[in-house]
């Protein structure tokens, strides 16, 4: 059984700080579950433009406002608290952050921890396979 609290992140290698985002990453490859989890901070009055072109992610707003633009059809879609959405594509976009935006997010495969975003806007495809789940006995 994993317990960790968002403080446990705070400070540390969990946590990731860019111009725009801070990301506590509250589970990560080495915690073997097949995905990692993370609650993410979008900086009010910032954008971002993002690819996980090795990745697939959900995102789940639990507060704040913003909008998110689909590169490839140019729709701009309202983000608010109870908002969830997929980049199931690997859809290039960009998340503007009215005010700030706090995010609840799930990548496959799982990060490492020490990921930022490359000029493209992706994370680096995965240099090791992720650890297997461990099954349950």
């Amino acid at each position: 059984m994993i317990v960790r609290t968002l403080a446990d992140t705070t400070g540390t290698d969990r946590e990731t700080v860019a111009d725009t985002w801070t990301s506590r990453r509250l589970l990560l490859a080495d915690d073997r579950m097949g995905f990692s989890l993370h609650d993410t901070v979008l900086h009010a009055g910032t954008s971002t433009a993002m690819w996980y072109r090795n990745h697939v992610e959900a995102v789940y707003c639990i507060a704040g406002a913003g909008r998110l633009e689909d590169h490839e059809t140019g729709e701009v879609h309202r983000i608010e608290a109870g908002t969830v959405y997929a980049l199931d594509q690997h859809d290039r976009h960009t998340l503007h952050a009215d005010t700030d935006l706090r995010m609840v997010c799930v990548f496959n495969p799982p990060v490492t921890g020490d990921e930022t975003h490359d000029d493209d806007g992706a994370y680096p495809a995965p240099s090791r396979p992720a650890p297997a789940p461990v099954p349950a006995v």
